[in-house]
């Protein structure tokens, strides 16, 4: 069980390794860094390792940017990524996406890193947005990403934009057996959007998690937060409280 670290994004801006080990006392097994750490020197990601290490914590992904997957920006993703000990350096966005064939050259473009990254012992990842979820030249973004990725492509699902999307997590999860080896579990109500927490929305968890550990080839989880009526660490602590709760 893990922490997605943009869900306490104002912490690690004040101090990162603080907010690492605020997660690692709560129970948290594992965090997920974002963006940001794209910024870091091979040095300074050795020194987040080794705290990593001290905790008794891991990191099996990071959320990037598209150059991540580039030829100019995959050396340094690779570098920073083997040093923290990931498994997948995932596609956090695509960004603003023009029509079928913009989703078919993601793809493209996501297919052609993966075969690079798996000479290095990793793999790539998409999460997904609601926005993959709404048709688009009357299909899916999603089941086109889906069926035009390779299989060992890891298809992370944020279950939130899911269900904000009209989709069903639960029947995704299923349709794509083997794929969904890490989750964003985020909640979702018609109500309060992202800002209810951990099974305080419409989320279906029993089945997700069934699901996802039946079918999905799940690996790890994430809690992710886009804010709550709590401060952030709270947030995060009432989450894991309630996933445990959920998830048992």
């Amino acid at each position: 069980m893990g922490l997605e670290l943009y869900s306490v994004r104002d912490e690690l801006k004040k101090d990162l390794m603080g907010a690492v080990r605020g997660a690692a006392k709560m129970g948290y097994q594992c965090v997920e860094f974002y963006a940001p750490y794209y910024d870091w020197t091979p040095e300074y990601a050795r020194q987040v390792r080794a705290e990593l290490e001290e905790l008794g914590i891991r990191c099996y992904s990071t959320h990037n940017a598209l150059k991540s997957f580039t030829p100019e920006g995959m050396s340094k993703a690779v570098d920073l990524n083997k040093i923290l000990g990931t498994r997948y350096i995932v596609l956090a966005s695509p960004g603003a996406v023009s029509g079928l064939d913009g989703w078919k050259s993601v793809a493209e473009t996501l297919n052609k890193a993966n075969e690079i990254l798996e000479g290095q012992g990793l793999h790539a990842g998409y999460h997904n947005h609601d926005t993959e979820w709404r048709p688009v030249e009357g299909q899916k973004p999603m089941e086109m990403l889906a069926a035009t990725l390779d299989r060992s492509v890891m298809l992370q699902l944020d279950v939130g934009t899911c269900l904000a999307a009209g989709s069903d997590p639960v029947a995704w999860i299923n349709g794509n057996p083997g794929r969904i080896r890490s989750m964003h579990v985020k909640d979702w109500s018609p109500q309060k959007g992202y800002k209810v927490l951990t099974g305080e929305g419409i989320g279906p968890w029993k089945k997700i998690f069934a699901a996802a550990e039946k079918t999905g080839g799940i690996e790890y989880y994430l809690i992710e937060q886009e804010g709550s009526d709590y401060p952030e660490m709270e947030t995060v602590q009432r989450c894991l409280a309630a996933f445990r709760k959920l998830h048992a």
